[in-house]
């Protein structure tokens, strides 16, 4: 199965990774890692996550902190929303779009 990250998902990883960077590059890349890991499992187990909050999506927890939003297609997984756990979840205005 392929998997693509939404823009507002590659943005979400890229401000989660250099906010890490700014006390500690190697933990950074070591996050890193872990989101795309958890998306290659995706890859072999789209329905690995749990059912999400907001309909029609999954949510896998890559690490203790972080939520991955997705959703299943045919042939596609699509990550939408990638996060720390302590922010609201679905925020206010949530498009699958961005």
């Amino acid at each position: 199965m392929n998997v693509i990250w939404m823009p507002a998902a590659n943005r979400d990883r890229r401000d989660i990774t250099d906010n890490i960077a700014q006390d500690n590059p190697a933990a950074a890349i070591k996050m890193d890692e872990l989101f795309e890991a958890a998306s290659k499992r995706l890859a072999r187990f789209p329905h690995a996550g749990r059912p999400g909050k907001v309909p029609a999506t999954r949510e896998l927890i890559p690490h203790k902190n972080y939520r991955m939003v997705y959703q299943v297609g045919e042939n596609t997984v699509w990550i939408l929303a990638l996060f720390h756990t302590s922010r609201q979840w679905p925020p206010d205005v949530f498009r699958m779009d961005q």
